[in-house]
This record gives C-alpha cells, sequence and structure tokens, in this order.
C-alpha cells in the first residue's frame, strides 16, 4: 500500500513574496505526522494546499492515492486553526448537520465521540453556553463525526487544560491505531515529541527537518541533561546553556564534558530529584536548527 499523501516540491508565493518553497513529504497510512514550526513559518499555507483551498504555484500533491476531488474531500475531517461554529444550535443539533454535509450523520456517532470527550452531559447546550476548551473538544469532534480517513488538525491543543489535553491526545493516539492517517499541525514541539512516528519541521518557508523522532534525535547525540530539582541553580562548569522550565531545567553541554562531574556540581548547590541524561528536546534541535540556518 503505498503513502496516504504525497507533497512532492510544492512551492506558494502571495504578491511576490514566497511563503511555502519547494516542500516534500509523505505520510503513510495509519501514521501520526507532525508539521511543526513557529508561528508564521508557512504551516497553514500547506494545509490549506492539502485541502486544495488554495493551489500551489508548482509541485503536485496526492491524497489517499489520487488527486484532490470533491470525492477525496469527504474523506478528509479538518480542525481549523481558526475556530468557527454556529453560537445559536445546540452542541448536537451542530455535530448533526456538519456530519450530514460530508454525507454522514449518524446520531450514535457523536453521542459515542461526546462521551469519550466527556462531553455528553453538554449535548443539549447551545454553543455559545460553552467554554472556550469544551468548544475546542466539539470543533474537534465535528472534524472526525464523518469518519474521515485523513485528519488534519491545526493547532488541536490550543486553550485546552491538562486534563482535555490528555483527552485530545488519547483520542489522536486511538484513531491512529484505527489505521486514521493523522497531520498534526503546530508550534507545541513538546506534544509532538510524545505523539507523532515522524515530523516535518519547517522555518521560513523552508523545510529544516524532516525522519523520525528518534532518528532526528540521534543526530544530536546524548549531549543534554534533563534536571527536576530544587534550589537555585548557578552557572555549571561545562553547561553551555540552560532552558529552564520552574523546577525543571534541560542542560546543555559542552562536546568534552563529563556527565558525573556535573551531577557533583549541581548535587553541591540544589536538591536532584531526577537526573537523566538525554538526547535534546525537539524544542532545542529546533532552535539550534534555527541558530544555525
Amino acid at each position: 500500500m503505498g503513502n496516504t499523501i504525497e507533497v512532492s516540491h510544492i512551492s506558494k508565493s502571495f504578491n511576490g513574496q514566497s511563503v511555502v518553497k519547494n516542500i516534500s513529504f509523505n505520510i503513510a497510512p495509519g501514521e501520526v505526522f507532525g508539521l511543526i514550526g513557529p508561528n508564521g513559518a508557512g504551516k497553514t499555507t500547506i494545509i490549506r494546499m492539502l485541502l486544495d483551498i488554495i493551489k500551489p504555484d508548482s509541485g503536485e500533491i496526492r491524497i489517499l492515492d489520487t488527486l484532490l476531488s470533491e470525492i477525496t474531500k469527504d474523506r478528509i475531517g479538518y480542525l481549523p486553526e481558526e475556530r468557527g461554529m454556529y453560537r445559536r444550535l445546540t452542541v448536537m443539533d451542530t455535530l448533526v448537520y456538519l456530519g450530514a454535509l460530508k454525507n454522514k450523520h449518524s446520531k450514535e456517532r457523536a453521542l459515542e465521540l461526546l462521551e469519550k470527550m466527556e462531553m455528553i452531559s453538554h449535548k443539549d447546550k447551545k454553543i455559545s453556553e460553552l467554554s472556550k476548551g469544551m468548544a475546542q473538544k466539539i470543533q474537534i469532534i465535528a472534524a472526525i463525526i464523518h469518519d474521515p480517513e485523513f485528519i488534519i488538525l491545526d493547532e488541536p491543543f490550543s486553550g485546552l487544560d491538562p486534563v482535555n489535553m490528555k483527552l485530545v491526545k488519547d483520542l489522536i493516539l486511538e484513531l491512529g491505531k484505527e489505521g486514521k492517517t493523522i497531520l498534526i499541525s503546530t508550534h507545541m514541539m513538546d506534544q509532538v515529541e510524545r505523539m507523532c512516528n515522524r515530523i516535518f519541521m519547517i522555518y521560513r518557508g523552508t523545510g529544516v527537518l524532516y525522519g523520525s523522532i528518534g532518528e532526528i534525535k540521534s543526530r544530536y547525540g546524548k549531549n543534554t541533561i534533563f534536571l527536576e530539582f530544587e534550589g537555585e541553580l548557578k552557572n555549571i562548569h561545562g553547561v553551555k546553556k540552560i532552558n529552564y522550565s520552574g523546577n525543571y531545567a534541560e542542560l546543555i553541554l559542552e562536546a568534552d564534558t563529563d556527565t558525573q562531574d556535573v551531577l557533583k556540581t549541581v548535587a553541591g548547590c540544589v536538591r536532584v530529584n531526577k537526573f537523566e541524561i538525554s538526547a535534546p528536546s525537539l524544542n532545542e534541535i529546533f532552535i539550534q536548527v534555527v541558530e544555525g540556518t
């Protein structure tokens, strides 16, 4: 079986400004694939070309083993970054209506998905009565209500608290296990790291990293320490950079630093709860790639 998605050398300019430059990648059936990069990198433009909302200036896109047609579009589910639903409709009416637009409007499926997303008690509420996080979950259900084979989720985690983020992540991984092909577009690298088989990283319209997360990380070596600590970290000999996140820190080491020396120094100034030698995070790799371009 071939790839679900084949993107070959696509480029796009607006008003003479090049936004996407010679991008190629493929997505295999049943793969959870990450399209990542900062805001304004060109991710949404690529998605709009995948959906045939805009045409590439050059290159070719094949989806579900065919060039895009109206029939193919009914096999795609899409969560746009700019959310929008009919505020006066109830949750249930919204889902049944949006399913009907794709020729599939099963109340049973709507109820099953509402149950899964812990939204069943809100089914008769109007969209206008929902919190931002609740509305986000309904929008995600709306994207998959018609049981699509290829699902595009543009920034699916924005506005979600940790509990709802886990619900959404579990749903995405479950859809992948069912054989759905999923493209997640986001600037939240840490989420992608735990979910995606492979990634395509874009920066200023150009592809800068492409491949499996394990393979990408192995290229950057085990020159990083993940630390959970209590106290205040001082400058540490042999550490060229520290990324702080509350009581957690990512220490990027100089090439010839001995990790045991770092452990001794760190243990001398803070209480160490966790000390893990690893490849750098995707976030740090991205920063290194960007600084290198």
